[in-house]
């Protein structure tokens, strides 16, 4: 078994990193071990690395079957840059140019081969794996495997014969968005023998997650990218034409733009995938019905144009933005006409099953674009994790709060309707004929069942349809009705429902989500000279086009960041940025350190103190200070330390360090000094420096998870107030 004293140099070497990020020791270990493995790391943690490091550990051939093209010519040409023999094949490739490499497989060249599915259970390429002396096979994206996910394929069910065929080699299974449903049906279908089964957080602590109301969403979508000059991003869209339109028309706004979607020819696609990689276009208009294979670090922002099919599609395609730890923006754009055209396209669903299915998750995605509670919380709910944190920070529900309203008579009335009609007519109807029954309309159903003459029809005339619809689609989220997708999603009361309605009970019910000003403090960047850092990403490009491929893969922003704050002039000094492996130090070390020392021979030197941080969040109404946060701050103010604090209120540490943190930020003052010495904090701000304020597990993963994260959001709250 490796120890962490032989996995780290390595680590360092080949990839120019110091530390693992969570989980992924541990999974290398047991892939060394020969063991079947399962992992389910966030997008951006690090789930490559884990099949990568072993390839260089042990003799023999690492496997990685990808249904993503573009990714496997991204990630070996990743792997290259970094000095590891690894190569692909792939229908992409003529004759001329998988012949050298097939020839390279067998003399034994290369420690890793990526492979498509459909290609890897040919008859004839079995044939080859078994020459080529296989020691580990990895799955990626292996959520394909399962009807039960979001990217069901079936080629990827042809895979369990390689069990049969190899039944000594271990097999490690990774994906980035799987329910339990789903990560018991990958375990089965693999036929994974005695699986470790390694889950992280889903927890994007980077990602900044807001959902507006669609109102003229070219124009909104215009004026976010004019704020971010120099950010570059994906825009999720429904259908090919709406991408393709979009695309063109922001290139004729200014704004460099290409469009992605299954529908183009393969060379066009491949054209726009690679000027995007390459920065030669900001932003990639795509359907969100093609799954793009993207592996580029510093995507900015994801902003959804319309409506996500379901809920683990919105957080897959999400988490392809700020993968390098670095601040980032989803935005969704939601108009409740997206849920009625996607109900259309259900209905149009030969199989009931697949009807039963899509409606649920339609119903999750629309409950997760209205509610009035933390995002993060949420899409962390969803994969069954618990946030344990009142207030995230970084979504538009906690950062600005949506204003509520007395909806105590709406409500009655929307659950009285619901059970008149039942009464009636001995069956439930759908929303769409409650808010009818409400409005008073003259429809042909409302006339046949006699629903004109219900006490409840014509009651509603103060609201619109559209916003009885939200109403009833709340009461539905908060547990006053119920509907089960087996009866095509009809509302029902529930338990409570009946209670509320019989004691008059008073609703606090929230305004729906609106158009606001999409102008937003940017938080966590790590602060820099930020000329220099313009200097090192042109010459960066520069390399990057004479070998032709991605910048990324040079040096990533946050590597760039760090040169342009800590000015290494030396080798050894250059030698510490982060993700400076041996071979980039010898490739590029002089020629950016050239950069470097010209830039100081003109400009002074920038200085940037361990406590300071870069952009200052906007300081948060006082009305975010709630009872429980006072009454935390209260106690923590009489000499109760934190974990007293927590004993006598019932809730975590981390909670009330969440309220202390939720008290600096609005102007409250908190003694630091009773939770951290100065050491500390000066520790932990170093940490910030580095990783930004948005990589919160960055910062805990570097100082070796010795201090409660509850603590290290406090302290970053502090540095924010400087």
């Amino acid at each position: 078994m490796e120890t962490t004293r032989q996995l780290l140099p390595l680590l360092k070497q080949y990839f120019g990193f110091t530390s693992f990020r969570p989980l992924q020791e541990e999974i290398i270990r047991d892939a060394l071990a020969g063991r079947d493995t399962f992992a389910l790391l966030p997008t951006g943690g690090g789930k490559s690395l884990c099949f990568q490091l072993p390839a260089l550990l042990q003799p023999g051939l690492t496997v990685v079957v990808s249904p993503l093209i573009a990714l496997m010519k991204d990630q070996v040409d990743a792997l290259q840059a970094a000095g590891v023999p690894a190569t692909f094949l792939n229908s992409s490739l003529a004759a001329g140019q998988s012949r050298p490499r097939l020839r390279g497989l067998h003399q034994g060249e290369y420690r890793l081969l990526y492979v498509a599915p459909e290609r890897l259970m040919l008859s004839g390429f079995l044939d080859d794996l078994a020459r080529w002396n296989v020691c580990l096979f990895a799955i990626d994206e292996a959520h394909c495997i399962s009807e039960w996910g979001h990217d069901f394929r079936p080629e990827y069910r042809q895979i369990a014969g390689l069990r049969a065929r190899f039944p000594q080699v271990p097999f490690m299974a990774l994906t980035a968005t799987a329910t339990d449903r789903v990560r018991a049906d990958i375990v089965t279908q693999l036929q994974l023998r005695d699986a470790t089964i390694h889950v992280a957080s889903f927890n994007r602590p980077n990602l900044t997650y807001r959902v507006s109301g669609k109102a003229g969403a070219y124009d909104q979508i215009l004026a976010f990218l004019r704020q971010r000059p120099r950010e570059g991003g994906i825009i999720y869209c429904q259908a090919r034409k709406t991408a393709e339109a979009l695309a063109f028309k922001l290139s004729g706004d200014g704004v460099p733009s290409a469009a992605y979607h299954a529908g183009m020819e393969p060379a066009e696609r491949s054209r726009s995938h690679e000027t995007f990689l390459r920065d030669e276009v900001r932003v990639v208009c795509a359907t969100i019905a093609f799954g793009m294979g993207i592996n580029k670090p510093n995507v900015r922002f994801v902003i959804h144009h319309d409506l996500p099919k379901n809920v683990e599609s919105y957080y897959q395609e999400t988490g392809r933005a700020g993968r390098d730890g670095l601040p980032s923006e989803c935005l969704l754009l939601f108009s409740p006409g997206d849920r009625i055209k996607y109900s259309r396209f259900i209905d149009e669903k030969p199989d009931p099953k697949e009807r039963e299915l899509a409606r649920a998750q339609l119903e999750q995605i629309v409950h997760y674009a209205e509610d009035a509670g933390c995002r993060r919380s949420y899409l962390l709910g969803y994969f069954g994790e618990t946030y344990g944190e009142e207030n995230c920070g970084a979504c538009d529900n906690c950062l600005t709060p949506r204003q509520t309203w007395d909806g105590t008579l709406a409500a009655q009335k929307f659950l009285s309707c619901v059970y008149r009609i039942r009464e009636r007519s001995g069956f439930g109807v759908g929303v769409q004929h409650i808010v009818e029954v409400l409005c008073g309309a003259a429809t042909e159903k409302i006339r046949k069942w006699g629903h004109h003459t219900l006490s409840t029809y014509g009651i509603g005339a103060e609201h619109s349809r559209a916003e009885w619809a939200a109403i009833g689609r709340e009461l539905i989220r908060l547990g006053y009705l119920r509907q089960d997708a087996e009866k095509f999603n009809v509302p029902e009361l529930t338990d409570t429902g009946r209670a509320a309605l019989r004691t008059r009970q008073k609703f606090t019910l929230t305004k729906p989500v609106t158009a606001p000003e999409l102008a937003q403090p940017r938080v966590g960047e790590i602060a820099c000279d930020e000329t220099l850092f313009e200097c090192l990403r042109s010459l960066r490009k520069q390399l990057a086009d004479d070998r032709g491929v991605p910048p990324y893969i040079i040096f990533s922003d946050v590597a760039l960041r760090q040169m342009a704050r800590s000015y290494p002039q030396t080798e050894a000094e250059f030698a510490r940025i982060s993700g400076v492996g041996d071979k980039k130090l010898r490739e590029f070390g002089e020629v950016f350190r050239a950069v470097i020392i010209g830039h100081l021979q003109t400009q002074a030197r920038q200085v940037f103190a361990d406590d300071s941080f870069t952009v200052p969040t906007a300081a948060p109404s006082r009305a975010r200070l709630t009872s429980t946060v006072i009454e935390s701050l209260q106690l923590f103010r009489a000499g109760r330390s934190v974990d007293d604090v927590a004993r006598l209120r019932g809730l975590t540490p981390g909670t009330i360090y969440g309220h202390l943190a939720t008290a600096l930020e609005v102007g409250e003052a908190v003694d630091l000094n009773r939770v951290a010495n100065a050491e500390v904090r000066r520790e932990v701000a170093a940490a910030f420096r580095r990783h930004g304020f948005g990589n919160l597990m960055g910062v805990f993963e570097t100082l070796g998870e010795r201090y409660p994260q509850g603590l290290l959001r406090l302290l970053r709250a502090a540095g924010q107030r400087q």
